[in-house]
């Protein structure tokens, strides 16, 4: 088979088009149509009936000739099941296994059959391709095309369907999965993150058996609180930071979700994601197409480690909004105020900021609503005009004071939800998701609205936009949603005549029409998602987004766990972290906590004592000077406090010249009075020469560490460099610097 290669192409101007048929053999061994990264590839291939089987996942063959003998390797079919190893499993015919579509065509009949019509291969540039394959059943006029867009580099592929027929009815689609994968013949670990309220992310690894692991949700919004659509799988043993085969995955989707990892008869592993089916059945017209949303998977043979960088330089390149730029560091009102606040209040807090060095003062809930004042989460959602009482000079007189004071002003906004007591509520109840006839169900005193509806769709793009109309200096906006689906109904919907099964998907999809459109006319405005804490953050919506909240629990230990394993998926730019008075930790502490992503403060900076004001200042100018390489930097994760009485944790530059390393003390037992030991360090290079210093010091405080030394990088790596971490000196931060 040939291979084309392609070079000094500008991205902007080349899309190369090549059928794979010229990479196919095609002469007695079926179409076979290899998705390749750098370092692993996904082998299709047709059979004698012209079904598509996935038959080979590993590593990329040098000689492309040599995967036309990968099928003959293995023998998957099995009478009492079918075709495990289909590429997209379909319903009614030939199998009884578990389906990737399941569909109800126009007369009724339920069967369905796909075979192989055709492929193409588009070159984006260099890195980038896209794999198209059309499958179509013989019988209906009804197909699914598959695509797999690889960025080499990377190692990483999204992946995702769409579905289309021309039949003279209307299909149902019972099921129409993003993804069918097939994992043969080795042992399988999976972990997964459970979680709730202030306490999102939790792993949970085991290897996986006989039988189907399901991980789904069916909250309707703020979609992976109880479960995460983030999971870990690893090859043969459990997953390992610097060996082993694994994938680290994500549907990338801010509604139900659905992932099933199925054991099979020959212990090989069925994968399929999705949209959650439940009560989602979709009616799809004739030349309409369904797309599902994506699969996005990083692939590393050398453990989780080098999986997540992967997916950090895929995120920050090609997916998070603005992800090579800068963030604004701020200081909240939230927990300094909570719904208690004036214009007095809030102009000292713009010193306070302007006295921290943060870039920004963010005012968070309770401005608005006035027939029913939002004084608490009991009322006054969906009001969205200035309270005239606590802000009667508005929105635009505190953007000109914080102007005024030396930094920029953000608000926060929850546009999707609405409070009962509201005139909102009042006004238009039939923009309300609920039952009519039931009793309502209220998740921290509010309901959700209906953005499957138009005219709801509109009302909350205005709501940002009169924002930026009336204040266009305003700098940032904090966008939240707190409750879940109850009484799932959309009176949209039954008005006109479509079934109330679309409400789950109908509602993500106005969502994103509603963020495209904000896009449009704001495409360069820092916006932070939000949800209930850690209930949305996923790669479809972060196209929107510059950064999401992991969570609101801020409890600094806590918290290094959770952004430890947020960090398996999100590059640090991505999150936010905020200095907050939870928890029993001195103010370096949190500090040096909160640095590990973008930093914020939730705290009364004027109420703080003369050596922590001193400290914070200097954190936040050496945070500025360490920023880029948390933000751009590769991450190593070095000490796992899952399995230790510390963690560790460094990011380093590009050029491999500069690096941060966080230390922590997790456990504050007895034993732990004497210091630990050595810690390897990771990224640097061998050959250059290193100093280490130590930042964020407390006033008063003397370092441990002595400035003066120069390491190789061999030496860091190899043998380490011992932080003193200790009950007397629980946090301590690293700077790493090439000496030339």
């Amino acid at each position: 088979m040939k291979k084309f290669f392609f070079a000094h192409f500008s991205k902007s101007t080349i899309i190369i088009l090549s059928i794979l048929m010229n990479l196919s053999n095609v002469s007695g061994q079926g179409v076979i149509i290899p998705i390749e990264t750098e370092h692993n590839a996904f082998l299709l291939q047709t059979d004698n009936e012209n079904r598509l089987r996935t038959v080979y996942f590993g590593g990329s063959l040098l000689h492309n000739e040599d995967y036309a003998q990968a099928k003959s390797m293995y023998h998957l079919d099995d009478a009492n099941l079918g075709i495990n190893n289909a590429t997209y499993t379909s319903s009614g015919t030939w199998s009884i296994a578990e389906p990737a579509i399941q569909v109800v065509h126009g007369d009724g009949n339920r069967s369905l059959e796909l075979k192989y019509v055709s492929h193409k291969k588009e070159q984006i540039d260099q890195n980038t391709s896209i794999t198209s394959i059309l499958l179509k059943d013989p019988l209906y006029d009804f197909e699914v095309t598959l695509y797999y867009k690889v960025w080499k580099s990377e190692n990483v592929i999204e992946q995702w369907s769409e579905i289309k027929h021309q039949e003279k009815k209307p299909v149902i689609l019972q099921k129409f999965a993003s993804a069918n994968l097939y994992f043969p013949s080795t042992e399988f670990y999976l972990t997964t993150f459970q979680g709730q309220w202030a306490k999102e992310m939790q792993p949970a690894e085991a290897k996986l058996v006989r039988g189907t692991r399901t991980i789904d949700t069916k909250l309707g919004t703020r979609a992976m609180l109880l479960q995460s659509p983030n999971f870990i799988l690893a090859f043969d043993k459990p997953a390992s930071e610097h060996d082993g085969t694994v994938i680290l995955g994500q549907l990338a989707w801010s509604g139900n979700f659905k992932l099933d990892f199925e054991i099979d008869a020959y212990e090989n592993l069925r994968f399929i994601a999705g949209i959650n089916p439940y009560a989602s059945e979709y009616t799809l017209q004739p030349n309409q197409t369904f797309k599902t949303p994506s699969l996005i998977y990083s692939i590393s043979n050398h453990g989780t480690g080098e999986a997540s960088r992967n997916l950090h330089s895929w995120a920050r390149n090609y997916r998070v909004l603005d992800g090579q730029g800068e963030r604004l560091t701020l200081l909240n009102n939230w927990e300094a105020t909570y719904f208690d606040f004036d214009e007095t209040k809030l102009t000292a807090l713009f010193k306070d900021a302007k006295e921290l060095g943060v870039d920004m003062f963010l005012l968070d809930d309770g401005w608005f609503a006035n027939k029913y004042p939002r004084n608490s989460d009991r009322a006054g959602l969906g009001d969205w005009q200035e309270n005239k009482k606590k802000l009667p000079n508005g929105i635009g007189y505190l953007v000109k004071e914080a102007n005024k004071a030396g930094v920029k002003f953000g608000i926060w906004i929850e546009p999707e939800m609405v409070s009962p007591k509201s005139e909102l509520y009042e006004n238009h109840i039939d923009w309300v998701i609920r039952q009519p006839e039931r009793p309502e169900v209220y998740y921290r005193n509010q309901l959700v609205l209906d953005l499957s509806n138009p005219e709801v769709q509109d009302f909350v793009y205005g709501i940002v936009d009169n924002l930026f109309t009336k204040n266009p200096e305003l700098a940032f906006i904090k966008w939240d949603c707190n409750a879940v689906m109850f009484n799932a109904y959309s009176a949209y919907l039954d008005r006109k005549g479509l079934p109330q099964s679309h409400l789950y998907i109908d509602y993500v999809h106005g969502l994103y029409s509603v963020l495209e459109r904000l896009r449009a006319k704001y495409p360069t405005v820092p916006m932070m998602l939000c949800s209930g804490g850690g209930g949305r953050g996923d790669y479809e919506i972060l196209k929107y987004f510059t950064e999401f909240w992991p969570s609101d629990d801020t409890e600094p230990i806590e918290r290094i766990f959770m952004q430890w394993d947020y960090s398996y998926f999100f590059p640090s730019i991505a999150t936010d972290n905020h200095v907050t008075d939870w928890g029993k930790q001195p103010l370096k502490f949190r500090v040096d906590v909160a640095s590990m992503g973008k930093l914020g403060f939730d705290i009364v900076a004027g109420e703080l004592s003369e050596n922590d004001l001193a400290f914070a200042k200097q954190a936040v100018s050496n945070y500025h000077s360490f920023k880029n390489v948390v933000w751009h930097g590769d991450l190593f994760r070095l000490i796992n406090p899952h399995d230790h009485d510390f963690a560790s944790l460094m990011y380093v530059d590009r050029e491999k010249s500069k690096a941060i390393v966080f230390n922590y003390l997790v456990n504050s037992r007895q034993k732990l009075n004497t210091a630990v030991g050595p810690v390897k360090l990771d990224g640097l290079d061998a050959n250059k020469k290193y100093n280490v210093k130590e930042t964020n010091l407390y006033p008063g405080s003397r370092s441990m560490i002595d400035a003066t030394k120069v390491y190789t990088g061999d030496f860091l790596m190899k043998v380490g460099i011992n932080p003193n971490v200790s009950l007397w000196r629980t946090s301590v931060v690293l700077e790493v610097n090439e000496v030339k």
